[in-house]
């Protein structure tokens, strides 16, 4: 027994959790064995005992004769795989044994794969062994991938041990190439007995972070809980920091508050690193939550976190709170007053508030502190930055008749007149510091080359480059840049190669930058051959391209036809890639193996059909797959590169996976669509009617409608079963689109057929009668009676729209008919004459619907509180302000509270009324009162702060519904774009288009339109072409008929 008890009370965690690991495993596989079907488990070690057989052996072994250790060794194998140890004892090896293996000292010329701790658990031993060779040895095969044999077997003919330090410093020198640095840690994760610590785990997870593929960071600290291998302070620390760095903040939070949770001590650097990730994303309020914590609990704020929480606020607008924190750094970090002013200064500057930096500096000089260059510097500079030139001007004059001008000065004026686009002035004020002997810095020049070569000024720019190597300025890597990007865009590519050469001859090395944008020009006038030799070059340097860089290459090669040159590359960009999923396909031909998995897959369209517009359908098929798919089809535009991918993976494809493919794929639905065709040309495959019906529904949401049409005939000549489900999935998608012409001919079609509208079909159709788009009233109530004929019941949303519909097309004696009618069949009197109430008051119709609320209780029916608070949105729509708030308290003194919905409501119209004040007052009362505030009522709130020209407001209000929701939708979208574009910030807008493509939301024709022209009427054509371009290369992706 003491055997057991040593070997978990070991410092060493490596063999405590491989008997871990093996105990787990064990009763997983006991649980999961059955007669009908076998599960196939990966295990990394030989196949355990049972529990009770393990822990017997480790009892057992206090009776028997200790092993000789040096006869327990791990032989290789013939074939080159790693045999199971072998000893003098026999029998099948145990828990001791692998303990034993894992601390035992290697034979010479043996490979033995273990798992050491070896920097908080060093050998007992002084003779350290120095393991930097075989680290070298090893980092050399994993980075020179290109060797005629691949990484895993030349390290497996390695003959050297390999440590967990060894295998955390590899990893360490491996980081800028990420891709193979999981390519190694997952061969070694494979070895026999070997167990990952949790260091490598942090490195991992550090470059996936790097990588910001986040997927791959989750799903590595997922396998450390699944592996048993703990997560110290440093693996939430970097989880917090790259969640940070890429401004998920909800991530972030969520997990700094599961670091608290799981007992980790959260100390002063985990709160530092969450207070700069709260300020880089511009969370001042939550910044200041931080901060405030971080006083409370004595930790030492150090100087550099103060300057960002006073950067962050001044961006916010706070300049109280930005003294405030000034005041705190002055008498915490002990800092003077006149830095402390000057930093307050710098922060005004930076966020351009000039007004607030303006009067602090006549402040400074009240108080006759210290007025430096430095302070001057930051001053011209925010003034520039601002485009407050004249200010600036006029600053510099005085300094000029004082104390003189330098460098710095004459650049950032020189900047903010390059910036106003007036080069003449920025030409003649670089004249006037020759003149006076002040020598131009390298950005300076830099600057100017780079808006000449903008402005068609080649022959000067050219001139001012020559004029900075006479003067003995040796320019940086951004002036070289910009001068190759300037040479090929005159298309002088040779001059161009020979700038670019001049880096490495300066002892430089290019920056990804520097070879990007050189790429980039290259392809921009059309020399894909010459991007080519350069992207060859920058890999072969160790630099990782982008997957822009390489979409722009592989796009540009094909232009000249260089198909199989751009295949070559697109081969590059996936073995570039960090996460390439390698998991087990989910059906496997050879054993008919399945694993088992219920996956959840969200539909893309909430108001559809119960049964074949389910949202959650319960499947078998890997979620792996449905990831790897959706990766793939996202990452190409070419069908031909798509289709090579997926012929060379080994995603086994069953009419499930199909299905989820296409269910989730609204966007990029043409690159679906053409893998549905080719799936389904497959020998063997054949789709089912349920994937048909997703294939119909997803072209027919991309308005692709001759593919629908063309999917429905291949459907009927496949003689798969078409059912009312999908003639109602046709009659929805033409209806979305107001082709409610085409929808009744498709409804009249299907009863020609022999088809029975069931209630969906009945229900989308009238719905889509009823809307503004396409509407047809006396078709609508046709077949609304129809349905009630058949024995079908509407529901609640269905009645509802249906009544608002003849309530504003004034038939409301159809309307109180359709109602009695209803009523007399069991529909409820109080909901239904509710929705009257409400379909009246959305009317305009208010005195109608008073009188309406009057008779409900003549029939027995009550006034509850969506009774009431339709009827006051109605009074405050008509400006009836009195009479809404006596029937806020009429409700009062029923017992009946205050909803969310008359709060809105409230909202709405003073928002409206240009009183924000108030609006704001009900808000907070909403909030006293428990009411949760909606998506309608933070809208409200961003309408009424953009109408009162307060849009930094609006942006709070907005990214606050993004950071804790609720999550704006379509409509929210579209009403900020509108503001935006009505107050002359379209570009901003146009943020939100590319917003809403990244959240899944697809833009409308009426958005890209608004926006192309309120970009037009700011005189930005060059953003306005942009939008098209978007919405041309959105309509490209999701139809295929194009």
């Amino acid at each position: 027994m003491s055997s057991l008890c040593k070997l978990f009370s070991s410092t060493n965690p490596a063999p405590s959790r491989l008997l871990l690991y093996r105990l787990k495993s064990s009763n997983t596989r006991a649980k999961s064995k059955s007669p009908a079907r076998k599960t196939s488990t990966r295990s990394k070690v030989p196949t355990p005992a049972s529990v009770y057989q393990t822990i017997s052996q480790l009892v057992e072994a206090e009776e028997k004769p200790a092993v000789d250790h040096a006869c327990t060794r791990v032989l290789p194998a013939k074939d080159g795989s790693f045999a199971r140890p072998v000893s003098s004892i026999g029998g099948s090896p145990d828990a001791c044994r692998i303990a034993q293996e894992s601390t035992s000292a290697p034979r010479a010329g043996e490979t033995v794969f273990r798992a050491i701790d070896s920097e908080r658990n060093p050998p007992q031993n002084s003779n350290l062994e120095d393991v930097s060779p075989i680290v070298h040895q090893i980092t050399n095969i994993v980075r020179s991938e290109k060797s005629q044999l691949r990484m895993e077997r030349r390290l497996e003919e390695l003959d050297s041990v390999l440590s967990s330090d060894v295998v955390e410093k590899v990893l360490k020198r491996c980081f800028k190439v990420g891709h193979l640095a999981l390519r190694f840690f997952n061969w070694v994760k494979e070895r026999p007995n070997f167990c990952h610590t949790t260091e490598a785990y942090n490195v991992m997870i550090y470059i996936a972070g790097e990588a910001k593929d986040f997927d791959l960071m989750e799903k590595l600290v997922d396998e450390m809980d699944e592996e048993l291998c703990p997560r110290d302070a440093k693996t939430w620390t970097i989880l917090i920091s790259k969640y940070g760095k890429a401004k998920q903040i909800g991530k972030a939070l969520g997990t700094f508050e599961a670091m608290k949770k799981s007992g980790c001590e959260v100390d002063i650097g985990v709160h530092e690193v969450m207070f700069r990730a709260l300020c880089y994303a511009n969370k001042p309020e939550l910044a200041m939550e931080f901060y405030i914590e971080m006083t409370s609990k004595n930790m030492v704020v150090k100087r550099n976190l103060y300057e960002m929480l006073m950067d962050c606020l001044a961006i916010s607008g706070d300049a109280a709170a930005v003294r405030s924190v000034g005041l705190d750094m002055m008498k915490n970090a002990q800092v003077s007053e006149s830095e402390v002013y000057t930093r307050i200064l710098r922060s005004f500057c930076i966020s351009g508030k000039t007004e607030e930096a303006q009067h602090l500096f006549e402040e400074i000089k009240k108080k006759n502190l210290l007025v430096d260059s430095d302070t001057y510097d930051i001053l011209v500079k925010g003034f520039c930055r601002a485009g407050k030139m004249d200010k600036s001007v006029d600053i510099v004059k005085g300094l000029r008749q004082n104390s003189g001008v330098d460098s710095k000065l004459y650049g950032y004026l020189i900047s903010g007149f390059l910036r106003q686009g007036d080069i003449e002035k920025a030409l003649k004020l670089l004249q006037e510091m020759r003149e006076s002997g002040c020598q131009p810095m390298v950005s300076t020049y830099t600057e100017m080359i780079q808006q000449l070569f903008r402005s068609d000024g080649y022959q000067k720019a050219c001139e001012l480059y020559e004029e900075m190597l006479r003067n003995g300025i040796k320019p940086d890597i951004v002036a070289i840049t910009a001068m190759v990007a300037g040479y090929v865009q005159n298309n002088k590519i040779s001059e161009a190669w020979k700038v670019f050469e001049t880096i490495k001859q300066n002892g430089m090395r290019p920056t990804r930058k520097a070879y990007t944008v050189f790429i980039n020009e290259l392809c921009k006038v059309s020399k894909p051959l010459e991007a080519l030799k350069l992207l060859e070059e920058m890999i072969n340097s160790m630099i990782n391209p982008n997957d822009g860089v390489f979409h722009l290459v592989i796009s540009s090669l094909t232009k000249i036809g260089e198909l199989e040159k751009a295949r070559s590359v697109e081969k590059i960009c996936r073995s570039s890639r960090l996460y390439c999923l390698e998991e087990e396909p989910a059906c496997q031909s050879s054993c008919h193996q399945f694993l088992d998995h219920e996956h959840e897959v969200s539909s893309f369209s909430p108001k559809q059909d119960e049964q074949d517009m389910k949202s959650v359908k319960t499947t078998t098929f890997s979620n792996a797959d449905l990831k790897e798919v959706r990766r793939i089809i996202s990452s190409y535009t070419e069908w031909c590169s798509i289709q090579e991918v997926l012929e060379s993976s080994a995603i086994c494809f069953t009419p499930e996976l199909v299905e989820a493919v296409l269910r989730s794929s609204q966007r990029q639905s043409r690159a679906a669509l053409q893998l549905f065709s080719w799936i389904g040309r497959k020998p063997g495959y054949a789709h089912t009617a349920e994937a048909y019906n997703m294939a119909i529904k997803l072209a027919g949401s991309a308005k692709d409608f001759k593919h629908m049409r063309y999917l429905f005939r291949e459907m009927r000549r496949s003689d798969l079963a078409i059912t009312p489900n999908t003639w109602t999935i046709m009659i929805a998608q033409y209806g979305q689109a107001g082709l409610t012409q085409m929808a009744l001919d498709a409804f009249k079609e299907m009863k020609k057929d022999g088809y029975e509208p069931n209630g969906s079909t009945y229900k989308y159709l009238v719905v889509f009668l009823c809307g503004k788009k396409g509407r047809k009233t006396d078709e609508a109530i046709k077949i609304f009676q129809e349905m009630i004929h058949a024995g079908h019941m509407p529901d609640k949303e269905m009645l509802d729209i249906y009544l608002s519909c003849l309530c504003e097309s004034k038939q409301l004696v159809d309307a109180q008919r359709s109602l009695k009618n209803l009523c007399r069949r069991g529909f409820t009197a109080q909901v239904g004459y509710s929705l009257l109430v409400k379909s009246l008051c959305r009317a305009g119709r208010v005195e109608e619907a008073l009188k309406a609320a009057d008779d409900m209780e003549l029939i027995g029916c009550t006034r509850d509180q969506y009774v009431y608070g339709s009827i006051v949105h109605a009074l405050l729509r008509e400006g009836r302000l009195d009479e809404a708030l006596d029937k806020v308290e009429t409700m009062k003194r029923a017992g009946i509270s205050q909803t969310t919905h008359i709060h809105t409501s409230l909202i709405v119209h003073f928002c409206k009324e240009k009183k924000i004040a108030e609006a704001m007052k009900i808000f907070k009362k909403m909030k006293d009162d428990g009411c949760e505030a909606t998506i309608v009522t933070y809208s409200a709130l961003v309408r009424g702060f953009m109408n009162m020209g307060m849009v930094t407001d609006a942006w709070n209000i907005f990214r606050r519904m993004k950071l804790k929701g609720p999550y704006p939708d379509f409509e929210t979208y579209s009403m900020f774009m509108s503001c935006l574009c009505k107050s002359g910030r379209s570009e901003d807008a146009l943020r939100l288009i590319h917003e809403m493509l990244e959240s899944g939301i697809i833009p409308s024709a009426i958005n890209f339109r608004e926006v192309f022209h309120g970009l037009n009427r700011e005189g930005k054509q060059h953003l306005a072409r942009n939008v098209l371009e978007t919405k041309w290369l959105l309509k490209r992706e999701r139809m295929l008929s194009l």
